[in-house]
């Protein structure tokens, strides 16, 4: 097993170069962050569903794509030498609203639309368009 210095830049990678790829389905290494951030994608329907696989340390995180949405453009903003933090009030719509950003925040992870709704800031972890 790889170690990876960054997860959400992995995961993020992973899935573009499966789209990029045209496969129906992504396998991705499991971990809560992932799981987290793959479940917001999949709330919103930029992803079709995200399954469980496998058990203990072989557990794999399968992403099925959206046929709604042909090919996510994501991007990473906060990186691990380089944390972007934002409070609710600096939060601005991606791509005029068409597009999310994704934000952990003390009260979860959630799309920028939902934090400014709660008036909460956080980590920008990546934005989808």
């Amino acid at each position: 097993m790889v170690m990876v210095n960054d997860p959400i830049g992995d995961l993020l990678t992973r899935l573009r170069n499966a789209q990029a790829a045209r496969h129906k389905v992504c396998r991705i290494p499991w971990s809560t962050g992932k799981q987290i951030l793959c479940g917001v994608l999949k709330d919103k329907g930029w992803i079709a569903n995200v399954v469980l696989e496998g058990e203990k340390k072989k557990k794999e995180i399968l992403v099925t794509f959206s046929a709604e949405h042909p090919r996510l453009t994501l991007t990473r903003i906060s990186k691990p030498g380089r944390r972007v933090y934002k409070d609710a009030k600096e939060l601005k719509p991606v791509l005029q609203g068409f597009g999310m950003a994704i934000i952990t925040t003390n009260q979860g992870t959630m799309n920028d639309h939902e934090a400014r709704k709660k008036n909460v800031g956080g980590e920008v972890l990546c934005t989808v368009s």
